[in-house]
């Protein structure tokens, strides 16, 4: 809210010894434009937000002092105010007398306007203060005297009641935005696993807390404490600006915990990323080596004379590490769980390797039938399209070949053996026609 300055305007003394009628009328009304000034001021202070505010605090230290100070000021500035309102209705109704007064008069309104004729008790003319208990009885003062007075006191009191208002305004609401955002922040924190006497930075978030509930408990108490001055030498009440310094250290050792945390966060969206794989890298190596195993299984039983690896079942070390690995992530162990995820990803594609190489090797005998297969039935179609396809010969290579190949257990070897003497055959019977067919052309 608008603050009103100083109070404004001060009566002079005239030249003259005695004034005239239109010179007092004209010092009347300026006293009574003054007065209304004075008054307005008064008012204002007495309705400040900040007076009530102070009015209705526990205050400590600083502001306790200054603000029992600044109340006997404003008992002075009214008791001050009351002895300048008597001495202005005391000339008026000296005025109102006559309309043309007499010299006698005027020169007693000059003394009422210009003169010391004001008594004030010795407290109150010594403003309230301390050594109000050595002042005299009472003091004269002339009206401008008094309003020079009454400027001092109220300036002084505007001072410790603006700067209360200014740092209360300031500071708390400021506070409360940092707590709650610290709130939020503790709250991820202990998601991420940023906890105290578990990570430096929950201990900082905890001395952070402590140190914002205390910053707030003072600033309440005490606001002036946190109140600088200005440099500029400026007498405006008022003239300075909230000390933030307290506040501004915990922001920032709060921003460097966020962006510690958003780290972690970072740390643990990765981690869950790789577990993620590592899961599904050796989910793969399982399946891969299950279906070894199956397959093993079928060579066995359609492959005679073969031998055939055995296959070995899933890696009980790396699963067992891949649990501690999730026990780290639920535990937030990230300094433990990075370098054990940085083993598991190689020792895992590892895995996957050799499960494939397991695969291949395993199901190689039934990869040689399917071309030995592949191989008899292209060398059949390339005889029937040279109508050599009921030649007996043939016929019979070709069904010692295909019942050896499509029997079980298929003796690779013999079958390989009989689609090589099949593909002679099927040559040699090829040749007299391919002869054949260049003498025509």
């Amino acid at each position: 809210m608008g603050v009103p300055g100083p109070f404004p305007g001060s009566p002079g003394r005239p030249d003259a010894p005695v004034p005239g009628r239109e010179e007092v009328d004209r010092a009347l009304a300026r006293l009574g434009a003054e007065y209304e000034a004075i008054e307005t001021s008064l008012l204002a202070l007495q309705d400040h937000a900040g007076r009530r505010l102070l009015e209705g605090a526990d205050l400590s230290g600083t502001t306790k002092e200054r603000w029992a100070a600044t109340e006997r000021s404003i008992t002075v500035l009214w008791s001050l105010f009351d002895a300048y309102t008597a001495a202005l209705e005391a000339a008026r109704e000296l005025r109102a007398r006559r309309r043309w007064p007499s010299p006698e008069e005027l020169a007693e309104l000059s003394e009422l306007l210009h003169g010391e004729g004001v008594t004030v008790p010795g407290a109150a003319a010594a403003g309230g203060g301390a050594e109000s208990g050595l002042a005299l009885l009472s003091e004269r003062f002339s009206l401008e005297q008094l309003v020079e007075r009454m400027n001092g006191l109220y300036a002084r009191s505007l001072d410790v009641i603006v700067a209360a208002d200014a740092v209360w305004s300031a500071l708390p609401a400021r506070i409360d935005l940092l707590s709650a955002e610290l709130q939020r922040t503790r709250s991820l924190a202990h998601s991420v696993g940023v906890r105290p006497g578990e990570h430096p930075a929950g201990d900082d978030l905890e001395r952070i807390t402590d140190e914002l509930v205390r910053l707030r408990a003072q600033v309440i108490a005490d606001p002036l404490a946190f109140w600088v001055s200005s440099s500029t030498g400026s007498s405006a009440p008022g003239g300075g600006r909230p000390d933030t310094g307290r506040y501004d250290r915990a922001a920032r050792a709060l921003e460097d915990i966020r962006r510690e945390v958003a780290a972690v966060l970072d740390v643990r969206q990765d981690a869950e990323r790789r577990l993620m794989q590592l899961r599904d890298v050796l989910s793969r190596a399982d399946r891969t080596l299950t279906e070894a195993r199956q397959a093993r299984g079928e060579v066995l039983a359609k492959i005679a004379a073969s031998e055939v690896p055995a296959v070995s079942g899933p890696s009980t070390a790396l699963h067992e590490q891949l649990a501690a690995a999730a026990e780290y992530r639920r535990r937030s162990q990230w300094h433990r769980l990075s370098p054990l995820l940085d083993r598991l990803e190689e020792r895992a594609e590892d895995e996957l390797h050799r499960a494939r190489e397991s695969l291949t090797a395993v199901t190689a005998p039934l990869a040689v039938r399917a071309e030995l297969r592949g191989r008899l039935d292209a060398y059949k179609a390339k005889v029937a399209r040279h109508g050599m396809a009921e030649d007996p010969l043939l016929v019979e290579r070709y069904d010692v070949a295909r019942r050896m190949l499509w029997s079980a257990p298929c003796d690779l070897r013999a079958a390989e053996q009989a689609v090589w003497r099949y593909q002679q055959a099927a040559a040699e019977a090829l040749v007299p026609q391919q002869l054949e067919g260049k003498g025509d052309r």
